[in-house]
């Protein structure tokens, strides 16, 4: 392996500690909710309500909502590293309120405080990683956030279970601490100095990355812009009056809003739930963990595909296949609706149904739309574009994910599945439509195809 590439490797794996934290984050709760509602494990003086239980999962999502706006502004004013510093420091932060946890308010300052940092962290990570890669592997390197994110996620439910509150926090801790030493040592974004017009340190940060030939494409591609722009209010107003700039938006936007639309963060939230729903032969905590394997092993795909086959296949692909998977679901639970005599034969078809989607989700709807993040917008506009497409998109995921209930509640199971399965095809749809394809393309040419 060339050296240059050891050295982006290393970088980026410092850099996908913090997303492992927020995958911990993400799944934080599922194992701590029951130890919450137990007054020998719980470190509250009294268990929680059953509202208490719902804010703990909302509200980190309020924080995540919040979080992405931080560095969409302060990345073009003190840096990119400054702001992946912060994110872990936020991080810390939490993970310290975990440790020290007394009363219900410090539990909801813990998840409102992690939904900041993991707000922070994804969309700094996505800018960053996307403008310190080489274009050969720029596309496996931002997919390895969503893979590591994944990793934090099934850690926080296989080791939760197992130890106290206190532990849970001690373990992210460690990890934490790691991440934030990491983040010292790593180099600032090529593009930032070179927006700031430091041609000097752009050189250098080029030439430890090994892209020194790539010192005047990194230039192109901020050629035009006011590095005075990005903190204030003329680079928000640029994501919507330069047109590759609202292109990027619209495709990253649309393409992140209709992966929300699919379902998946309901699913996720309410996996167990959904496998006692529909009486399913298999043991739902087992079905779970097989859920949570599956996603693991199938996010490793989008690395290995993602420049060899491209993003269009990718999407075109995971799209259909997501589609079809909810499509079975629906129909599953329809034939369980109007009591088919061949239910009691397939009670193993949602797991599969269910393994499916997810196996098609995480190798490319599930992943894509960030890399595309990260590869998307002009120097300045790229994390308020950034932080505008996925912020968006979270709260119609948290809004559809408070609402999984009621939807089941009002127009039953299959129509809502059938409804998350229509949003994996309009999605098919519109990138087959109108999204381009990166691979192999600078940042600088992907940005004339998008003006073209």
């Amino acid at each position: 392996m060339d050296s240059y590439l050891k050295t982006q490797i290393l970088i980026v794996a410092c850099v996908n500690i913090g997303q492992f934290i927020d995958g911990y984050s993400v799944g934080w709760s599922a194992p701590i909710i029951p130890k919450l509602q137990d007054p020998q494990q719980s470190p509250l003086p009294e268990v929680v309500t059953d509202f208490q239980v719902a804010c703990i999962g909302s509200l980190l999502y309020i924080g995540a909502i919040v979080g992405p706006y931080i560095p969409s502004y302060l990345s073009n004013v003190i840096g990119r590293k400054p702001c992946l510093l912060l994110g872990g420091l936020l991080n810390l932060l939490a993970i310290i309120l975990i440790i020290t946890t007394r009363n219900i308010a410090m539990v909801y300052a813990v998840r409102i405080i992690s939904g900041l940092g993991m707000g922070m962290v994804t969309v700094s990570n996505l800018v960053y990683i996307g403008e310190i890669a080489s274009t050969n592997i720029r596309g496996i390197l931002l997919t390895s956030t969503s893979i590591v994110g994944i990793f934090g996620t099934l850690a926080a439910y296989s080791i939760g279970p197992y130890v106290s509150y206190e532990a849970t926090g001690y373990i992210a801790l460690v990890i934490n601490i790691v991440h934030v030493i990491g983040i010292l040592f790593i180099p600032e974004s090529p593009v930032y100095y070179a927006l700031k017009g430091k041609e000097t340190e752009t050189k250098s940060t080029l030439r430890l990355l090994g892209r020194l030939d790539d010192l005047e494409n990194v230039f192109e591609s901020v050629q035009d812009l006011d590095p005075n722009d990005g903190h204030s209010w003329k680079s928000w107003v640029k994501i919507f009056t330069v047109k590759s700039n609202r292109r990027s938006l619209i495709i990253t936007f649309s393409l992140l809003t209709l992966q929300q639309m699919s379902g998946v963060a309901a699913v996720l939230f309410f996996v167990t739930t959904i496998f006692q729903l529909a009486g399913s032969s298999i043991r739902p905590d087992l079905a779970t963990i097989l859920v949570g394997a599956t996603r693991l092993l199938s996010s490793l795909i989008a690395p290995t595909l993602v420049e060899r086959a491209g993003r269009r296949i990718l999407l075109l692909t995971s799209t259909a296949f997501c589609a079809i998977s909810l499509f079975i679901l629906g129909t599953y639970f329809y034939l369980d609706r109007i009591q088919s005599s061949i239910i009691s034969d397939i009670r193993w078809l949602p797991l599969m149904a269910l393994i499916m989607y997810f196996f098609s989700y995480e190798s490319g709807f599930g992943t894509m739309p960030f890399a595309l993040v990260g590869e998307m917008f002009k120097g300045n506009a790229r994390s308020p574009g950034s932080a505008i497409s996925m912020t968006t998109a979270w709260l119609i995921g948290f809004l559809i994910a408070t609402s999984f209930n009621t939807m089941l509640n009002s127009i039953g199971s299959d129509v809502t599945f059938l409804v998350f399965s229509l949003s994996c095809v309009l999605a098919c749809l519109f990138t087959y439509k109108f999204v381009p394809e990166t691979k192999g393309r600078t940042l600088s040419e992907i940005q004339q195809i998008l003006s073209g």
